[in-house]
């Protein structure tokens, strides 16, 4: 899997913590850090509590190509 640097974007630009993340979400923080850098994929119930806390749509967890997305909608 590849990093997911939007989700790493999204929770810099909330101001939160790894730590504060993987909190909120009932994980610990290796885990979101696995998550955050590709390694591993969440569940549909830590990702809607991970999108809960940082304010995105838990859906793009699981769409192909998230970053590649994200990236041509905020340079149109």
């Amino acid at each position: 899997m590849k990093p997911r640097t939007w989700l790493h974007e999204e929770r810099a630009a909330a101001k939160r913590t790894q730590e504060e993340v993987a909190e909120a979400a009932g994980i610990k923080r290796p885990y979101y850090s696995q998550i955050e850098s590709g390694v591993r994929r969440p569940s549909v119930d830590v990702a809607k509590k991970i999108a809960g806390y940082i304010g995105f749509d838990w859906v793009l967890f699981f769409e192909n190509n998230c970053s590649d997305k994200r990236q041509k909608s905020n340079t149109a």
